[in-house]
């Protein structure tokens, strides 16, 4: 979507383009900051009741180890994964990453995600005719979504036994 935003932005009598950026910057960041304050606040209590099949301890000490070991790298980098991007904060407070590093990162990962696709987005959009957008919005943006999921598929298949 910021992609395409930046594409629609760059067209005649648009959204300025760092209206756009701030925009979706702030709520980018403001949105993970509630993810982790709900996970922070709510997502331990999962795992205080006796183990089912969703929620055991044992994954709440992996967690909390993956974040201590890989935290920073995956609240930058969930940004630019689909659905990872949803979960990454609020799993980021149910391991009780430290709050100040959790946003450190978030501002970076935010501002990365936000300024680079929608500036990419925005002078792809400079060098489509307006008439012509249209014909290569959609098979941009579908490019796009297939192009996101490549690194998890490739991580997938990357450990599965052959």
């Amino acid at each position: 979507m910021l992609f395409a935003a930046g594409i629609v932005a760059a067209g005649p009598n648009s959204l300025n383009i760092w209206t756009l950026i701030f925009g979706c910057f702030v709520c980018a960041v403001a949105g993970d900051n509630v993810g982790y304050a709900t996970g922070h606040r709510w997502g331990r209590r999962l795992f205080n009741k006796e183990d089912s099949w969703l929620f055991k301890k044992s994954y709440l000490e992996k967690t909390e180890n993956f974040y201590q070991k890989h935290g920073q790298k995956a609240v930058v980098l969930a940004r630019f994964t689909p659905i990872v991007r949803t979960f990454a904060p609020i799993v980021a407070g149910v391991a009780a990453m430290k709050y100040k590093t959790f946003m450190f990162y978030n501002l970076i990962g935010g501002f990365l995600w936000t300024v680079g696709l929608t500036l990419l987005g925005y002078y792809l959009g400079k060098m489509i005719p307006p008439d012509r957008v249209d014909k290569y919005l959609l098979p941009i943006v579908f490019g796009i979504i297939v192009l996101s999921f490549v690194p998890s598929i490739i991580h997938i298949n990357s450990r599965t036994p052959r």
